[in-house]
């Protein structure tokens, strides 16, 4: 396939170790790089990238999974969604099975809850035509990249003229938890590997504003280990040259300004607000809510779905994870009490899971 075997020639790959070497030993002080995509992370522990680098080049895996950093709260709520007898709650598979206060979708499905997998909010849409006599409730969870998906979705139902489709959202959006993490002295960070599905959509010029107030250096990179590499290599070279600019390394599909058309898409159906993320607790603008004149495919407002107060497992360390402050294999809890099949946290049972990476990958 086209840019993927050039992409993982190892041959390619050993030199850029060799290269992030020599780079290294001109180094002042030993660097701390963020990637904040869950794909990213499931490629560095997939490939091993860490065992590549030398010990003053460190990698820290940041929020990055939508999934993971979605609050228990709305976990709950989604819950709540399946005691309608003629509800059919429609999801992407990492939502089955991520805990909630007390239950999962996966297990409100094993109890008769009319819970199905889709792989397009589109399918959720086709559902509720299909169905006119049930209720049918997307669960709208992601950044960036699968929010213009949901608002054509919700432009599709009014389209139809559908009455019976939801929205449950919890979109959010990545610079503003970009900067407070680079704002934490604790994290220390040197520079970010900038996600690549996000950044398709909002383009390099959104990590600007980042790299100039907080003087970072961003490099937008690709998934496969060579363009890790090089984002790593590239990295460096600003540290080196004392530089804090944005660089796109992933030019063969991010550009300068991004998907206008995706953008004016999801402008036009949500508006930003203030959010939960776990782990780093609520965070202004940075959450996107479904805006007044589509608000009867906001299942906040179309249903009652008052539920208490989340409540997180105590024993779980999650939001440190996705803080960058705990390394998986640092949790009491990981590959002992907490694993894919029986995941004390959201990060052990996303595809994009920073625990899930680690387990399948890492041990």
């Amino acid at each position: 396939m086209k840019f993927q075997d050039e992409f993982r020639d190892r041959v390619l790959i050993r030199t850029m170790a060799d290269n992030i070497e020599r780079m290294a030993r001109r180094l002042a002080a030993p660097v701390n790089f963020m990637e904040v995509c869950g794909t990213h992370t499931m490629s560095i522990y997939q490939y091993g990238i860490r065992s590549l680098l030398p010990e003053n080049v460190r990698l820290i895996s940041g929020p990055g999974c939508p999934v993971c950093v979605t609050p228990v709260g709305y976990v709950d709520k989604a819950i709540a969604c399946c005691s309608d007898p003629l509800a059919i709650v429609t999801t992407f598979g990492d939502m089955l099975r991520v805990p909630g206060s007390g239950s999962s979708l996966m297990e409100e499905r094993a109890r008769g809850g009319d819970i199905r997998i889709v792989y397009s909010p589109l399918d959720a849409v086709t559902l509720a035509e299909k169905n006119p006599e049930r209720r049918v409730i997307f669960l709208g969870v992601g950044f960036e990249t699968t929010t213009p998906a949901v608002a054509a979705a919700i432009l599709q139902a009014a389209t139809l003229g559908l009455a019976n489709f939801l929205v449950l959202a919890s979109h959010r959006t990545i610079p503003i938890p970009m900067e407070l993490l680079t704002s934490d002295p604790e994290l220390g960070l040197s520079g970010y590997l900038c996600p690549a599905h996000v950044s398709t959509v909002i383009g390099g010029n959104a990590y600007k504003p980042l790299a100039e107030k907080h003087h970072i250096p961003c490099v937008v990179t690709g998934f496969e280990p060579a363009d890790v590499m090089q984002g790593i290599e590239m990295l460096l070279m600003q540290i080196l040259g004392g530089e804090s600019r944005v660089e796109i390394q992933y030019r063969r599909a991010v550009s300068w300004e991004g998907n206008g058309k995706a953008r004016a898409i999801m402008e036009q159906v949500f508006e930003p607000c203030d959010t939960a993320w776990r782990g780093l607790g609520i965070l202004p603008g940075t959450g996107l809510s479904i805006r007044p004149a589509y608000a009867r495919y906001d299942a906040e407002q179309a249903l009652p779905l008052t539920v208490p107060e989340g409540v997180e497992n105590p024993a779980c360390r999650c939001g440190e994870v996705l803080k960058g402050k705990l390394a998986p294999f640092d949790c009491p809890l990981f590959s002992t009490v907490c694993t894919p099949e029986t995941a004390v946290g959201a990060c052990m049972v996303s595809s994009e899971g920073t625990c899930a990476a680690a387990y399948k990958y890492g041990r």
